[in-house]
């Protein structure tokens, strides 16, 4: 054997299990297609949110919370129907189990665990926590759906490379010890097995390549390899940066898939090693849940190809379909992500439609919009308080923000909304945009802002979001009209479906063990992050309550070490 672990990944979810096992005394080998410059994978490029629980963060800012109040919005959101029980699919006589059997028990556990061990595991390990908690996900407007009830998305010092990072210097610790090894530029093709269980992997050798973090690297083979282990741990992500795999999975329920998206992952993101695992007698579940935003904006300076950010948006900004219909509730910003994919996929005349715009005051975009991604944080990724409450606390845009609106092919500006839908015009194919109708819905919407109440969803949400200190402080502007000539000029931004996440997997147990056609473990397997739903095929079910994917990533790479470990 050349090891006892064998991690195929080298993102967060495969450095969390190289961890455990390198504290058990193990020897692991982590095997990845991409160089050095990309260990820590997609989880680097990340805002590095952390769902928590009735956390001290929490409690400072007057949120109450509790595990029950969590575990209602985690089961309204998951919405799980693939469970043993009557109509609901039941568990096979010979014991199969169903799709989301393992997934709804790690709902639950992981739930527990952001509600209890989660923050003083967080600090061990070396992770901080700003004073921050971001309320996302607001979801579907009822107590029992979709959606957080109350802010826990905790925003960690380093964004993602402060989550990544102290994992990646335990593998560098780890490598100085001659405990762990990189093999880079490692692409594997197949699992070997042995009388029914997971021996090894082999595959290519592909050439060096020093590019870029994040960029597209060669697929030059000069060679091949095989390893072999006992333990073998697929950690190889999800599949948003394939579209075609993107496209094939697409499920029937939100509609046609758009014929152009962005995409907010590398390209080496591209679910190759799930047909893989499959291949080795894997069970793959729930593949037709997926996760992508509708806020997606073309980066004015790519690092991959289609490489877009998203806007992480407050309450305020004013959402019309590519056609310049105001999108009903639930399609409000921030609140319900895949209900507002659905109506944009599905709302009659949309078709042959791929965008939606936003339209906001500049007052607005200044404090409301934040953007996805560690790169485009600098005052939280480099830790730099002073910048960070010039950035979120001071006037004007933040200048990541700024470049934007200056820079970014997705947006304009204007005084006039005549002028301005000119100018979104400008930016499709065909002018789609009337003047006059956008500026009738414009003052609909103004005129639900003349009082402190409304009959308005949206109104009701602003409203609502400035209740709570963290959001009026940081999140939420005053409320006001768009065209109040004090808070312009007016932005218009063009917004595109932006691939992210897949929510299914690799079926497995609690220990991250992988599961057969038949429902039993295979000998030697395991998966972990994205590659496996997140844990159990599919932890989140349809929709994600934010602040979970990097979460995931910890608690099943956690699971699988220790398992390994024998602990």
């Amino acid at each position: 054997m050349d090891a006892d672990v064998i991690i195929v990944g080298a993102g967060l979810s495969g450095l969390v299990a190289a961890r455990e096992a390198y504290a058990a005394g193990l020897r692991t080998i982590i095997v990845d297609q991409e160089g050095p410059q990309n260990v820590g994978g997609q989880a680097w490029w990340s805002f590095g949110g952390l769902f928590l629980v009735d956390s001290p963060e929490q409690r400072r800012l007057g949120v109450k919370d509790s595990f029950e109040l969590a575990w209602q919005d985690w089961q309204g959101s998951a919405q799980w129907d693939r469970l043993p029980g009557p109509g609901q699919g039941a568990d096979a006589a010979d014991g199969t189990p169903t799709a989301d059997h393992w997934a709804a028990r790690w709902g639950r556990a992981y739930v527990e665990w952001a509600a209890g061990e989660k923050r003083a595991w967080l600090r061990e390990v070396g992770i901080d926590l700003t004073p921050m908690v971001g309320w996302a996900e607001r979801g579907d407007l009822t107590a029992t759906g979709h959606g957080n009830s109350v802010p826990r998305f905790h925003v960690s010092w380093g964004t993602g490379t402060g989550v990544v990072q102290p994992f990646v210097e335990s593998a560098h610790e780890a490598v100085a010890a001659g405990r762990t090894e990189f093999r880079h530029r490692h692409r594997v093709d197949e699992l070997v097995t042995e009388g029914g269980a997971v021996v090894g992997v082999r595959g290519a050798v592909l050439a060096p390549d020093a590019g870029d973090r994040g960029a597209a690297s060669s697929r030059t083979e000069v060679g091949a390899f095989e390893l072999r282990a006992p333990n073998v741990i697929v950690a190889s992500g999800g599949i948003g940066g394939n579209h075609d795999l993107v496209r094939e999975h697409w499920p029937e329920r939100l509609g046609a898939p758009p014929r152009e998206m962005v995409t907010g992952v590398p390209a080496y993101v591209d679910g190759r090693m799930l047909a893989i695992a499959g291949d080795a007698g894997a069970r793959l579940v729930n593949q037709d849940r997926m996760w992508h935003y509708t806020e997606g904006i073309k980066n004015w300076y790519p690092v991959w190809p289609s490489h877009a950010i998203r806007i992480l948006p407050g309450p305020s900004p004013l959402w019309l379909d590519a056609l310049g219909r105001r999108l009903p509730a639930p399609g409000l910003p921030g609140h319900d992500t895949l209900g507002t994919l659905k109506l944009l996929r599905t709302r009659p005349g949309l078709a042959e439609h791929d965008h939606s715009w936003f339209v906001v005051t500049s007052r607005i975009a200044a404090k409301e919009f934040a953007l996805s991604g560690s790169e485009q944080n600098p005052d939280l990724t480099n830790r730099d308080k002073k910048l960070l409450m010039k950035t979120r606390l001071g006037k004007g845009a933040p200048g990541p923000v700024q470049a934007f609106i200056d820079r970014g092919a997705d947006f304009v500006t204007a005084d006039t909304v005549a002028e301005l839908v000119a100018k979104m015009n400008g930016l499709t194919d065909e002018p789609l945009l009337d003047a006059a109708e956008v500026e009738r819905v414009v003052r609909a919407r103004d005129a639900e802002f003349d009082n402190p109440f409304s009959k308005d969803a949206q109104a009701m949400s602003v409203h609502n979001s400035r209740r709570y200190l963290g959001d009026r402080l940081t999140r939420t502007t005053k409320p006001h009209k768009l065209l109040d000539e004090s808070a312009g000029p007016l932005v218009g931004i063009k917004l595109h479906v932006l691939t992210r996440k897949s929510l299914g997997g690799v079926q497995t147990d609690l220990s991250s063990r992988a599961l057969g056609a038949d429902g039993s473990p295979i000998p030697g397997l395991f998966a972990v992050g994205e590659a496996a739903g997140f844990g159990g095929g599919g932890v989140h079910g349809y929709n994600a309550l934010e602040g979970t994917f990097l979460g995931g990533c910890l608690f099943s790479g956690r699971a699988a070490g220790r398992a390994v470990a024998g602990r």
